[in-house]
């Protein structure tokens, strides 16, 4: 029986990939996520992969959110707290990232769509005159 084997390649840059806010998830949710049932759940992934301790930094230090996991190899970061600490915190995130390291960034909950040789966010799609090209 082969082995599947998966590689997982991230495109050199610097930016927040994915940023979404689960609001009032439920206690099986939670739990498959490994955090403690709470009002909301913040979910980043950040290009460098140690990108992610600094998010994690800011969003502890804006609001009262908690970290549920944290991966500087990987980028990736969940905080969880109460639905208008985790929005502050993902937005505190987005507000002093940028400037300190030049990131490109979607907003909380925008999709990136892949063209053929180009990414572009999701408000592309809705006829958004900014074309984010990544």
């Amino acid at each position: 029986m082969d082995k599947e084997r998966i590689i997982q390649e991230f495109v050199p840059g610097k930016q927040v990939t994915l940023a979404h806010l689960i609001a009032h998830p439920g206690a099986e949710l939670a739990k498959k996520i490994g955090v403690p049932e709470s009002g909301a759940i913040g979910i980043m992934t950040l290009t460098p992969g140690e990108t992610a301790m600094i998010a994690g930094d800011l969003a502890m230090k804006a609001a009262d959110v908690h970290i549920g996991f944290l991966d500087r190899f990987s980028g990736a970061l969940v905080i969880y707290g109460s639905v208008g600490a985790v929005e502050e915190g993902a937005s505190a995130d987005h507000r002093r990232i940028r400037p300190l390291i030049k990131l490109y960034l979607v907003r909380i909950n925008e999709k990136l769509i892949e063209s053929d040789h180009e990414a572009y966010c999701d408000c592309r799609r809705r006829r958004c005159r900014k074309n984010h090209v990544i």
